[in-house]
């Protein structure tokens, strides 16, 4: 398939830590099979923070969303909470922090992020999601 076509996957997953390693590996498939290679260690830490929160900051099922369009790949996690992502905590910002630190990564790694509720009303969860250039 040309790396010029658009694409999209999304993989529907459980309320389980297990099911982050699950999306990096699929991602990997992914992203081999269309060419992406070089872009696969960035999206794989982007995606694990992204559906890790989405796991551990709300309940109910999750999902992670890949989509390819005109050389960006978009990396996203819905979950079914519709509040904003947490911010990090004053002690994420410490060298030698183990938690918090998820959005900053993501901040510090991807070319643009954000998020949004999915539905008007609060009811449809949200989406936060990351861009990589291919360049």
């Amino acid at each position: 398939m040309p790396e010029d076509e658009p694409w999209e996957y999304t993989l529907y997953i459980p309320h389980d830590l297990r099911a982050v390693a699950v999306c990096r590996r699929t991602l990997r498939l992914i992203l081999t099979a269309h060419g992406l290679i070089r872009l696969t260690d960035v999206a794989e830490l982007l995606a694990t923070e992204l559906v890790s929160n989405a796991v551990r900051h709300t309940k109910g099922p999750a999902a992670l969303r890949l989509h390819w369009r005109d050389g960006v790949l978009r990396v996203g996690a819905w979950d079914a909470d519709s509040k904003p992502p947490p911010p990090a905590p004053e002690s994420a910002h410490s060298a030698d922090a183990e938690a918090g630190r998820g959005l900053e990564i993501v901040r510090a790694c991807a070319d643009d992020w954000g998020w949004h509720p999915l539905a008007p009303g609060g009811d449809g969860g949200k989406y936060v999601w990351c861009d990589l250039g291919a360049a």
